[in-house]
């Protein structure tokens, strides 16, 4: 595989910066885009898998925080979002045709990080639909010494009444024409343009939430809005398929924010009681973003999460 220049909106990150931006092709002929900071760190090198909406200019804190402990990071655009390819007529529509082709972005990503030569071991974080995509890699073999989740969505968090509604459309609408189109309660506008600071879902730190929303505001192009009803079936069908396997031989460590109110807790709650080698912390008052949180949530968790890949 052969990387190429790709860009990265630096005026919109002011810490973490520094970064190299590449495009690669994945094996079915799919851009992402992949950010990669301290090629040179002695202690290792991260792969960061984002959650759903996001883009790799907004790790470039998350990155700084980690190349001051010693590692290098490799960050990605998945498919459909950030710069990389979005793969309906409707840019905004989070979607992918299977869930398991993410996992052909992961393929291209370790690609990645081989050409590059980016230093070993490897190690894993990654946040929200980047934790379902983690741990379904980590099944496939990837090749991490440790990993540490953020708000994994190991389920995604729908009202127990809905829930039986969301497989039923998830699975007739795609079979009427209408899988491209939006879920009931979401729209094609990113959520950060229209949701106020006052209980936001996302983060309890306003200069991190106005951060947010002025990246989106500036590059429109990184914005994302609702997900696709395929993409719906396919995440349920994904979080009932992981929720069946026996969790992998890896010391984790997953943290979990008191108030989170996207992904699905006690499908959290449920997998990391049965992870031997793993660890649960429990974030008090904190929003679904544990990494973009308050100083303090971020420098514990940060030093937590050093600790683990020190060992």
């Amino acid at each position: 595989m052969t990387l190429t220049a790709a860009p990265f909106y630096a005026d919109i990150c002011p810490l973490g910066d520094n970064a190299t931006a590449y495009w690669a092709t994945t094996s079915d002929n799919k851009r992402i885009r992949l950010a990669v900071w301290a090629e040179n760190s002695a202690r290792g090198t991260i792969l960061l898998f984002p959650g759903r909406t996001e883009y790799v200019e907004k790790y470039a804190a998350c990155a700084a925080d980690l190349e001051s402990r010693g590692y290098c990071t490799i960050a990605v655009d998945w498919r459909g979002q950030g710069l990389a390819d979005r793969l309906l007529s409707d840019p905004m529509v989070g979607h992918v045709e299977k869930f398991h082709d993410y996992q052909k972005d992961v393929g291209a990503l370790l690609r990645a990080a081989e050409e590059l030569t980016l230093p070993k071991p490897y190690y894993l974080v990654a946040h929200s639909m980047g934790g379902a995509i983690g741990l379904r890699a980590l099944k496939n073999g990837l090749p991490v010494k440790a990993v540490a989740f953020s708000a994994p969505m190991f389920g995604i968090h729908i009202a127990p009444h809905l829930r039986p509604v969301a497989w039923i459309l998830g699975h007739i609408m795609p079979l009427l024409g209408k899988g491209a189109s939006y879920p009931p309660t979401t729209s094609p506008e990113s959520y950060v343009l229209t949701a106020p600071y006052e209980d936001n879902m996302l983060t309890t730190d306003p200069t991190m939430f106005e951060l947010m929303t002025d990246q989106v505001a500036k590059y429109s192009a990184l914005g994302l809005g609702g997900p696709s009803f395929i993409w719906l079936r396919e995440a349920l069908r994904e979080t009932r398929s992981l929720a069946a396997l026996p969790s992998p031989d890896i010391p984790t460590l997953t943290f979990l924010g008191t108030n989170e109110r996207i992904v699905r807790v006690s499908s959290i709650y449920d997998r990391m009681k049965r992870w031997d080698n793993g660890n649960l912390t429990l974030v008090e008052d904190a929003e679904h973003e544990i990494l973009m949180e308050r100083q303090g949530i971020r420098d514990d968790a940060f030093d937590q999460i050093a600790a683990l890949f020190a060992d």
